[in-house]
């Protein structure tokens, strides 16, 4: 982490991207933002982390057997964190997977300013250090209430954390929120949480290459969705125009950020998102009543409990694109269902072969599709 007192870092031609968003100040005012959680006692507490560390070790085997993948030796044990500590480690990921495209955001500004002054007859004038401050700290502001938000809904995650080591965290809070507000047995819905997110975790360490793709997606769809700094203002008035629909649910964010260009490699990426959380709903479920004897029980009042957010929650999971990740778990699941039907487990992870095995846009709502063109 870097020193928030310091300037915005620099080069010999200017700040670079790491200038726009202040991630300490982000990550630090989100904390500060964020609620506790559950009222509990220390034992409690203490009880649930426990818990937790060992859901994780046992949900190793289940999930191996049941992908048919193997989470590698010596792979880092999972982490389990209070809500600030999910925000830091997210707003590091996150400044670290955006630089590059920040990078390119500046860099973009700087030709744009150049050519202006250049026709004017003037030199190009920099940003001061006081005034690259001011900006980045304003942006770190909204950056903080995202995360304070998201920060109080994720129960697991596995951190790619493009700047270092990727690693599996439970925000421990938020499972105990969730298992309270559903009535469930708590040991079985942490193991089946851990479940779930074990299941990213091999999919992650057990396919080499799925990590450094994903990354490389995503940065490089964020750099074309950024716009050129000569048409930022039309831009901002086309999605002043159409965030009435996406509160009304009427249409999805990404029909509003993107052009028809980047929709359809935003498309791409989505497939493969709903691949991988389809794919650990299933391994979820499929590990079945003998290791987690209320499986059925807790998928039924989960599943009503996605369905449920109303008010300011589904306002904000509409502009934070959250209900489209919703959508991702039920035609994921669907999909990884399909195939495995038709070809078996061993046949369904010809899906991790290679990016040109991933399925399509189209095969996700067709698994025949993906059946006839990887299968033959």
């Amino acid at each position: 982490m870097t020193d928030s007192s310091a300037p915005p870092a620099e080069t010999s031609t200017g700040p670079t991207g790491s200038a726009l968003v202040d991630w300490d100040f982000a990550a630090a005012a989100a904390s500060r933002l964020v609620p506790p959680g559950p009222r509990t006692g220390r034992g409690e507490i203490e009880g649930i982390v426990t818990e937790l560390r060992s859901a994780a070790d046992r949900a190793i085997d289940p999930v191996a057997t049941t992908a048919q993948l193997q989470t590698p030796p010596g792979t880092p044990p999972a982490l389990v964190v209070d809500r600030p500590g999910w925000i830091r480690a997210n707003a590091a990921s996150m400044g670290a997977m955006l630089e590059p495209v920040l990078d390119e955001v500046v860099e973009r500004r700087r030709t744009a300013d150049r050519a202006r002054a250049e026709a004017k007859g003037r030199e190009l004038q920099e940003l001061g250090p006081t005034a690259q401050k001011v900006g980045s700290t304003i942006t770190g502001t909204e950056v903080a209430g995202m995360l304070s938000w998201l920060s109080t809904k994720v129960l697991g995650q596995y951190d790619l954390a493009p700047q270092g080591n990727p690693r599996l965290m439970f925000v421990a809070p938020n499972i105990l929120a969730a298992e309270r507000e559903l009535d469930v047995d708590p040991s079985d819905f942490r193991l089946w949480v851990a479940m779930h997110e074990e299941t990213h975790r091999v999919q992650f360490t057990a396919v080499p290459w799925l990590r450094e793709f994903i990354i490389g997606r995503a940065r490089s769809i964020g750099t074309e969705i950024m716009p050129e700094p000569d048409t930022m203002g039309e831009r901002l008035r086309e999605i002043a125009t159409e965030l009435p629909g996406v509160l009304r649910g009427e249409t999805d964010i990404t029909q509003v950020l993107a052009t028809p260009e980047q929709r359809e490699r935003l498309a791409e990426v989505t497939a493969v998102m709903s691949l991988l959380e389809g794919h650990a709903d299933v391994v979820m479920d499929e590990v079945g009543p003998s290791v987690i004897p209320t499986v059925a029980t807790i998928r039924k009042r989960f599943t009503e409990r996605r369905k449920g957010a109303g008010g300011i929650d589904k306002i904000l999971r509409r502009l934070l694109g959250m209900e489209a990740k919703m959508r991702q778990y039920r035609d994921g699941a669907i999909f990884v269902r399909a195939v495995m039907d038709q070809v078996g487990v061993e046949g369904f992870n010809r899906v991790w072969e290679s990016p040109e095995t991933l399925p399509l846009p189209t095969e996700i709502a067709d698994p025949q599709a993906w059946v006839a063109r990887v299968h033959g």
